[in-house]
């Protein structure tokens, strides 16, 4: 009879052992006899396998009642795929100090040469190079603790992980038995997430929670101490900077707001705070502003600042902060990085010392992600670079072609050159996304029929989807505020946000054309 491993969970050296578990609900440090174990009725395996891969979407539980136990575990400070190939050489990207983030070493020629290594430097094998390839198999085909010969990763629906006595408890407690605890300090399935994002962010640690919103709350609240202070900008999705301006103040922590360009407010702000974080979106939301990310980390790191970047309007296929000196990148994982509409759920990645503190406080909160939703995110980034591909495209010839519409006042979007940060865009980003903000003539009734008269997007409150989605910010998100206090944040009642998915161009053109007709 031939043995299939089950699965057991071999956790990576990034995450405590807190965070590590192995088998759902069992540990690979078990070993019974063959006699002992496989000893089924006839045709038992076979026909229990072959109902686990037709009837349950689990087939993690399945498949550790009917196969073997495996006692392979990995040292407990060895990542499960430190041995999947050997590192590649890192790259060289040379160019002017303004552009060079912290870590940089010059050449002695005027030219600051910053290393961007390779995603084998992270774990993965040397022969998944591209992104195209890494969110197919990054911590899975590559590295997944989940000994399992299904091609996706099981989901482990558990709340907690049992020990087979207290001796094995206190090694785990001690940190020499790799396991898992409780639901709320880690998941197999999640652990395969946060692995995949570590390969496509170039990151040491990675923590998935509940939400992006979740997420920023978590980063503010481990990060920035009681009485602190922290540098943020104008443009940025609401919510966070409800947050920022209503709660952070509770704990004594202030802000300096400042405009996304303006890099003299930003030295100044540094010189006169004791600045904990600087934390901004780039892209912004809904203008789509960009900032210099190597030279605001520059900037920030000579003054011992952590820099934040949320890249949920990027996507780490257009974007990889961590490589221009950020110390930290956020997602919303619910936009494009899921991609379908279906989920919610937020992460940050980054080095070990600045995760493991944040998931120190996730660990005491909560905020914890689904295993189910982890899979979710999982199956969705598995197509993550063609669906951005094609509406980084969509984006940038539909705002190309609305810059030239009678009907258009305005258009805001990084790959166009009328774009304040056109040249930072191109500078730090591969594609400029999928969502373009633009203005229409005429007032707010008049944007509300040319948003109504669209028949392909939902109008809908979110983005980065396959299907299209529209809003109108003045009423989507500001409507609770008069004209004039919307006005201080740029929002007039003429702007439209559009989110492409992945619809035909043609289609969405034609959409857009007829809905300007009727205004």
């Amino acid at each position: 009879m031939a043995v299939v491993s089950s699965a057991s969970f071999i956790p990576s050296a990034s995450a405590s052992a807190a965070n590590s578990r192995s088998t759902s609900g069992h540990k690979s440090t078990i070993s019974f006899s063959s006699a002992l174990i496989l000893r089924f009725p006839p045709n038992f395996v076979r026909q229990l396998s072959t109902k686990a891969r037709r009837n349950c979407s689990n087939i993690g539980v399945a498949q550790i009642v009917a196969a073997s136990w495996s006692d392979r575990q990995a040292p407990l400070d060895t990542p499960p795929s430190a041995t999947a190939g050997a590192e590649t050489a890192p790259v060289v990207v040379e160019g002017d100090d303004t552009a060079a983030g912290s870590g940089s070493g010059s050449s002695g020629n005027g030219v600051v040469s910053k290393v961007v290594q390779s995603p084998a430097s992270f774990g993965v094998g040397s022969f998944l190079s591209s992104d195209g390839s890494l969110v197919v198999h990054a911590g899975e085909r590559v590295g997944r603790g989940i000994t399992t010969d299904s091609i996706t990763t099981p989901v482990v629906n558990t709340s907690a992980y049992w020990f087979k006595n207290s001796d094995e408890l206190i090694d785990f407690k001690e940190g020499r038995h790799a396991s898992y605890e409780y639901g709320r300090y880690g998941n197999p399935t999640t652990k395969v997430l946060e692995e995949k994002m570590n390969a496509l962010e170039r990151a040491e640690s990675t923590v998935f929670v509940s939400s992006g919103m979740y997420a920023s709350v978590a980063m503010f609240l481990a990060l920035v101490p009681a009485g602190g202070h922290i540098i943020t900008t104008t443009d940025c999705y609401r919510k966070t900077r409800i947050f920022i301006q209503n709660e952070l103040p509770k704990m004594g922590i202030t802000v300096t707001v400042i405009d996304p360009a303006d890099m003299d407010s930003l030295e100044r702000a540094l010189n006169e705070n004791d600045v904990s974080v600087f934390f901004t979106e780039s892209p912004t939301n809904p203008f789509l502003r960009c900032v210099d990310i190597a030279l605001v980390s520059k900037l920030c790191h000579s003054n011992g600042t952590v820099v934040c970047i949320d890249g949920t309007f990027a996507s780490p296929v257009n974007q990889k902060a961590l490589t221009f000196g950020a110390d930290l990148v956020l997602h919303s994982a619910t936009k494009f990085i899921a991609g379908h509409n279906d989920v919610l759920g937020g992460c940050i990645s980054g080095p070990e010392k600045l995760i493991s503190k944040i998931r120190q406080y996730h660990h005491v909160v909560g905020g914890v992600l689904n295993p189910n939703a982890a899979y979710l995110i999982s199956r969705g980034m598995k197509t993550l670079h063609l669906r951005v591909q094609h509406q980084n495209n969509t984006a940038l010839r539909m705002a190309q072609f609305l810059e030239e519409h009678p009907k258009i006042a305005h258009v805001y979007y990084p790959g166009l050159p009328s774009h304040p940060e056109h040249d930072i865009a191109k500078r730090q980003m591969s594609g400029f996304g999928g969502v373009v903000s633009f203005e229409v003539v005429g007032d707010l009734r008049s944007t509300m029929k040319f948003v109504d008269s669209l028949k392909i997007p939902y109008l809908a409150p979110s983005f980065g989807g396959v299907e299209s989605i529209v809003d109108q910010p003045a009423i989507m998100s500001y409507w609770d505020l008069p004209q004039e206090e919307r006005l201080k944040f740029g929002i007039k009642d003429n702007l439209v946000r559009f989110s492409f998915g992945v619809e035909d161009f043609d289609d969405l053109q034609a959409d857009i054309v007829q809905a300007l007709d009727q205004i």
